[in-house]
């Protein structure tokens, strides 16, 4: 444990469980219906309200070998390919073995899927699939079908909820095992202010990080909240520099920030072409599956293409859709792209790349474990091993589901008695809030130097900013009176958390000095298979710096010292 913990006041009321899962996308609620179902009094905390994490705004669909002649292998050999040599092959056969069921029990649950004239569940195909195992639901709205059928099984199984909480640290016992969470609810509810809740297990399901950068296609409350938490827990996390930037992502114009509107990479798979300003195709002899080659590889070649002719963005081509089609299959796509003034019937879309996906965060085992005996993680925020240096398309939703379910049935295995949290939970070395207007500080300097092109310079650039802000917002909290100090709240927070997260993986892409996956370093444009197909493992050292930690091999370490 790193006794740090975000300046808050201490929690002044308190709620006892079985379980806390805190986030409710796919693997939030999956795992809490689970949890629930095996009679464990479970509590759901969430950021805002709960259909409002990352999955619902999923386009494309739930991968899983559904279809007729197509097999788990298949599904493994693609998801392997994409991964760039440092995929978890046990942990992707077990995603794909243990995928098709899932996506069945999701079907029971509630959610309804597309289907063929025939009934069958109507598959598409998207990059890096050598043939159609995408599932979708409303055309292009998979995540709204999904999120709403499992906020509908949590609702009628009366779970327990907290919405609008932003959880804040870890609580452990004197043994050093969880013991709950501390959050801060935001006049909300019965619930308001500081406070905790009490559980021997505590599942992490907090989306991603995208926020770290200007422009990505997540939500406002994908602020890295869970890996930060656990990094200030002493959780190891691993992977974190393998960014995954969604290659057609809707250009609003230089400069735009904050979340922007996707491009499903369905489209592409339903055969639409990415095209230059002169309309030519330049995807073609790139690769085997030109448009739809692993979204690294089409990220990269956009990106090669804008830099070479001086272009702030590429083209989508989808004209030849017919407006029938693309009111039927894209309906969202087609109401955003509208309402920006773009009307891809009869013109081609503007794209360029932006922030989407983590493919590392907090490292688990295969029953969702983390390194902190008593905390899990699963869907985007853990890092399982599934993704390696690139997440294949549309495994996302898959991860959650399947990893949730073996979360769920570890604790309802073991059981763990409930424990009192050791000392003050509002104790333990604060660490220093950032001024919320440093958000936009962070972001710049990520998306500069730890975007879509890196290098040792750009990459140092970044780390000494982020380390500046660090020590002035040390130095600021250390003030005699506290004139300058951050009065704690939920905005302080988050900028907290994006300042940590941040740093950790700027060391790790530093460290890598390869270009792999979609960790794309310019000076050093080759994979280096020999010595670098190794994970990276970061944990908070005692004096605060990320401690970067090099695997000895392309298998991860256990997370226990028993395993």
């Amino acid at each position: 444990m790193t006794g740090i913990r975000l300046t808050a006041p201490a929690p002044g009321w308190a709620i006892d469980a079985d379980v806390v899962v805190v986030g409710s996308g796919v693997a939030g609620l999956t795992a809490a219906l689970r949890c629930a179902a095996a009679g464990l009094d479970t509590v759901v905390v969430t950021k805002a309200r709960l259909d409002d994490g990352s999955t619902r705004w999923a386009q494309g669909g739930i991968a899983a070998a559904l279809g007729e002649g197509d097999t788990p292998e298949q599904h493994l050999d693609d998801t392997l390919v994409a991964g760039a040599g440092l995929c978890d092959e046990e942990a992707v056969r077990t995603l794909v073995t243990e995928g098709p069921d899932a996506v069945r029990r999701l079907i029971d649950t509630g959610a309804h899927f597309d289907t063929t004239d025939s009934g069958d569940i109507a598959l598409t195909r998207e990059g890096g699939h050598h043939c159609r195992r995408i599932a979708h639901a409303g055309g292009d709205a998979t995540g709204a079908e999904i999120s709403r059928a499992l906020v509908g099984a949590v609702r009628e199984a009366a779970l327990h909820t907290i919405e609008n909480a932003l959880v804040l640290d870890l609580l452990t016992d004197a043994e050093g095992r969880t013991a709950g969470v501390s959050l801060h609810v935001m006049g909300e509810g019965q619930h308001d202010g500081v406070g905790a809740v009490r559980a021997p297990s505590v599942v992490l399901a907090t989306g991603g990080m995208g926020q770290v950068f200007s422009a990505t296609t997540n939500p406002p409350v994908s602020t890295g909240d869970g890996v930060a938490l656990a990094l200030r827990a002493g959780a190891e996390v691993s992977d974190l520099e393998f960014v995954q930037f969604h290659p057609t992502v809707l250009f609003l114009g230089a400069g735009s920030e904050g979340q922007q509107p996707l491009v499903s990479e369905a489209v592409r798979g339903e055969g639409a072409h990415l095209v230059d300003g002169d309309g030519v195709r330049f995807m073609l002899g790139q690769h085997e599956l030109a448009e739809l080659a692993p979204r690294d590889i089409v990220a990269k070649a956009i990106t090669r293409r804008m830099l070479d002719q001086g272009a702030e963005h590429m083209y989508l081509d989808a004209r030849h859709f017919g407006a029938r089609m693309w009111e039927q299959r894209f309906p969202t796509i087609l109401a955003a792209c509208r309402s920006h003034g773009i009307d891809p019937v009869t013109e081609p879309v503007p794209v360029a790349p932006a922030a989407h996906y983590a493919s590392g965060g907090v490292r688990t085992d295969l029953r969702g474990r983390t390194t902190v005996p008593g905390l899990y993680a699963c869907g985007e925020v853990a890092c399982t091993g599934v993704h390696g240096a690139n997440r294949l398309a549309s495994n996302s939703l898959l991860e959650g589901l399947v990893f949730a379910e073996r979360i769920a049935a570890d604790i309802a295995e073991a059981r763990p008695p409930r424990t009192e949290p050791a000392g003050d939970p509002g104790a333990g070395d604060p660490a220093p809030l950032l001024a919320p207007e440093a958000r936009t500080a962070i972001q710049r300097t990520m998306t500069r130097g730890a975007g879509v092109l890196r290098s040792a310079d750009s990459l140092a650039a970044a780390a000494e900013e982020l380390e500046a802000l660090h020590r002035d917002a040390a130095s600021d909290a250390e003030e005699p009176g506290g004139a300058k100090a951050v009065v704690p709240g939920v905005d302080a927070w988050e900028v907290t958390n994006l300042l940590l997260v941040s740093r950790v993986l700027v060391a790790a892409a530093r460290e890598r000095e390869e270009t792999r996956g979609c960790h794309w370093r310019e000076d050093r444009p080759d994979r280096d298979d020999a010595h670098s197909r190794r994970h990276l493992v970061v944990r908070i050292a005692p004096d605060r710096t990320p401690a970067v930690h090099r695997t000895e091999t392309a298998a991860f370490p256990p997370v226990r010292p028993s395993d």
